[in-house]
């Protein structure tokens, strides 16, 4: 009777652990706000072409689990993007979520009103591979934006 309770203990003692593994896989909101203000700090220490490069790169300073950072600019051309190059150079202004919302224009939005902000919407998370609630933090700096979401 003894190891039956016992072998229950660790069982309920791993379900708690491994849930709190899988929230720390995500970012928070704080994560993500400092990273998009690390990105703005490493553009203007070492120029466009370098900042772009390392956002870029999915094993750089600018991806972290399901957080990265993307840069658009006020016509909504992607200029960066850390999990999707695919993305790099294309207009996204009238690109709509799952839910048909056309969130990349409110982040232009934001940009243009020389405003930092969140904006939700619902995307696929790159770890999960599903279509996830999502809000991302937007730092404008001049005619670009550098944004970093978090999935809820």
């Amino acid at each position: 009777m003894r190891s039956m309770w016992a072998a229950a203990a660790i069982v309920v003692m791993n379900a708690a652990l491994s849930t709190g593994a899988i929230a720390a896989d995500k970012g928070t909101k704080e994560e993500a706000t400092a990273l998009s203000k690390k990105a703005i700090a490493f553009y203007k220490a070492n120029g466009k072409d370098k900042a772009y490069a390392e956002i870029n790169n999915k094993s750089g300073q600018f991806v972290d689990r399901d957080l990265y950072v993307y840069v658009v600019d006020t016509s909504g051309h992607v200029r960066a993007h850390g999990t999707n190059p695919k993305l790099i150079d294309k207009d996204l202004m009238q690109l709509k979520d799952a839910d048909g919302k056309a969130f990349v224009a409110e982040v232009v939005e934001l940009v243009k009103a020389n405003k930092t902000g969140w904006v939700d919407y619902k995307w696929t998370n790159p770890v999960s591979k599903q279509i996830e609630s999502k809000t991302t933090y937007v730092e404008p700096m001049g005619d670009l934006g550098f944004a970093v979401g978090v999935y809820k």
